[in-house]
């Protein structure tokens, strides 16, 4: 069966630069210039008007010709630049010049290690890479000369920063490059996913994408406001305070704090890395009203002395997403703010640009919709969905099935990799990957012509796929296993990586590899083997990709006579031991 979401239609997407839809719309005229972003490192505050005025003498220093003294970058010219950095006010007064000139970014991890940068950057072919000074060393690596990487913030020797371009054109009095036209389908920025399997691919997501996310964000608030009275916040200046602790190459930190925040004044308090410390005491020091962060953030929080201690009336919403929430740890959160109902959650993913579906506010949609426990929600606006059987006919209603979804936020594919693209991106359906099923229920579905209408909720079952989700992050264990089968000594003949128990929360699954010593391996000895594939990993991926679940040794890798492995049957086994071993 086909459904479209119950929300109403979106506007029309304009075919226009979204840097218009963001910052010249008629209503932002009156507003105060009101204190935008705070960096908790460092205490700076920026104001919208000046956070304007820097994008736009930004994106003169990016884009004037070098005749004028700018950098002459243009998309013509295949230019592409790389953001390196932890948060900070500049990351995205950077990345909003860039959108204004039409050159394309790459967000970068700020946890890669430079075997991860380098294949990003392979699929990016970044021509420019921006970096944080403590950073810089890692940027390095990314295969650019010195000459073409610059700082993002602060100041280091030998290299020019961003704010230093700024000032010289302002000193300069270089003439204003104009906001460059773009059209739906231009590409805006990469950010990497994991997709359905194997190593991170660059997801290519563009003006039209970002705009449709914005404009659907949009129709959300406006049918909350049909239920709910207008927020009042008790803060300095009566706005809304987000703290931001998720980094801006994650998308959801990225549309927390680049887009979604320009529809209506609030504050945005940045952490530029995770310290949960720091953390609790920004909450009373800057007014902290609305919290928004990953399940397993939201676990450490609960389970530290200072979330019983610390002052934290000032905050009124909390939001979750890139993972599943169990409904423990929500009600625990609830518990603790008695004025918060509930956790605000979200299904989306990358390859859609952000949003899929949400858990409805209750009365929303004159009443036609449910909060269903255990359920993804309902569909955003703007987003039609199916789900398939694995022959690829349709599923009935409450039977399992993969999601299929389409709509202005199906990303343009992925960057270098057409076979990825043609796999995840089918007759202009996107592959979530996920099983789901649609359950009917009271909720009412404004069907697309000639077909029934339908009542749904979206409710997630055990993937088809194998991606884990650590700390908000796709991780595929293709990408595991290709770095181990890397170690140069050749101590295995086999591996296989999936995700055991283990986690911060009862859902999250660490990495967990089962290999097959070759001849080498068995000859050097069990501990020595894995002590030295732990430190290979380690070396060449980020830290929530190390194998916290540990490393067995297996005669043989379970497989179907095709070749599939068989990682059920390897977690089954492990789990069962475990069980065991906790009853001795």
């Amino acid at each position: 069966m086909y459904y479209k979401s119950l929300f109403p239609d979106l506007p029309k997407v304009p075919e226009s630069n979204v840097h218009h839809l963001l910052f010249n719309r008629p209503d932002q005229r009156e507003w105060p210039d009101y204190t935008l972003f705070v960096n908790i490192a460092t205490g700076q505050r920026r104001s919208f008007r000046e956070f304007v005025e820097r994008v736009r003498d930004g994106a003169t220093a990016l884009g004037a010709d070098v005749s004028q003294g700018g950098l002459g970058l243009r998309p013509e010219n295949g230019d592409l630049v790389g953001i390196l950095s932890e948060n900070c006010p500049d990351y995205v007064a950077l990345l909003h010049s860039l959108l204004a000139i039409t050159v394309p970014f790459a967000l970068f991890s700020s946890y890669s290690t430079p075997y991860e940068l380098k294949h990003a950057n392979s699929l990016a072919q970044a021509t420019r890479i921006f970096a944080s000074p403590s950073l810089l060393r890692l940027a390095l690596t990314s295969g650019l000369p010195a000459d073409r990487i610059y700082l993002l913030e602060g100041e280091n020797k030998g290299y020019t920063s961003y704010d230093q371009l700024i000032s010289s054109a302002r000193k300069n009095g270089v003439p204003r490059v104009p906001v460059r036209h773009a059209t739906k389908d231009t590409l805006a920025y990469l950010i990497y996913s994991s997709g359905t399997s194997g190593p991170p691919k660059a997801v290519m997501t563009s003006h039209g994408n970002i705009a449709t996310t914005t404009l659907s964000a949009m129709v959300n608030g406006m049918e909350i406001a049909k239920t709910q009275a207008p927020s009042v916040w008790n803060t300095p200046d009566g706005l809304q305070v987000t703290s931001n602790v998720l980094p801006l190459y994650h998308s959801i930190g990225l549309y927390t704090t680049s887009f979604l925040n320009f529809l209506s004044p609030s504050t945005i308090v940045m952490l530029p890395k995770w310290d949960i410390d720091i953390f609790f005491d920004s909450i009373p020091k800057y007014h902290i009203t609305s919290i928004i962060v990953v399940p397993s953030l939201l676990h450490q929080l609960v389970h530290h002395p200072r979330f019983k201690t610390t002052d934290m009336k000032s905050v009124k919403t909390i939001g979750s997403g890139g993972a599943y929430l169990p409904s423990q740890l929500s009600d625990q959160v609830c518990a603790r703010f008695p004025d918060i109902p509930r956790v605000s959650e979200g299904y989306g993913m990358s390859e859609f640009t952000m949003a899929i579906a949400m858990k409805p506010v209750p009365g929303m949609l004159n009443g036609r919709v449910k909060n269903k426990p255990g359920s993804a929600g309902i569909l955003v606006s703007g987003v039609e969905a199916r789900v398939v059987r694995p022959d690829g006919s349709l599923a009935g209603p409450n039977e399992p099935g993969e999601l299929l979804v389409r709509g202005g936020s199906a990303a343009l594919g992925y960057k270098g990799n057409d076979k990825a693209t043609r796999e995840t991106f089918v007759d202009g359906w996107v592959r979530t990957g996920d099983q789901i099923r649609i359950d009917e229920d009271e909720v009412l579905l404004q069907a697309a012509p000639s077909i029934n209408i339908t009542r749904f909720v979206i409710y997630l079952s055990p993937s088809s796929q194998d991606t884990l989700k650590i700390s908000g992050m796709q991780v595929s264990p293709v990408e595991i296993e290709n770095a181990i089968l890397a170690q140069p000594d050749k101590l295995i003949t086999d591996v296989s990586v999936a995700g055991v128990s283990g986690g911060r929360t009862s859902d999250e699954r660490i990495p967990r590899a089962w290999i097959v010593l070759s001849p080498a391996g068995t000859a050097l000895g069990e501990k020595e083997v894995v002590t030295r594939l732990n430190a290979w990993v380690q070396e060449r991926l980020s830290r929530y990709k190390w194998l916290r679940g540990g490393i067995g040794i297996v005669e043989t890798i379970p497989k179907l006579p095709t070749g599939k492995v068989l990682r059920r049957v390897l977690v089954e086994g492990y789990e069962k031991e475990v069980k065991a071993s906790a009853k001795l």
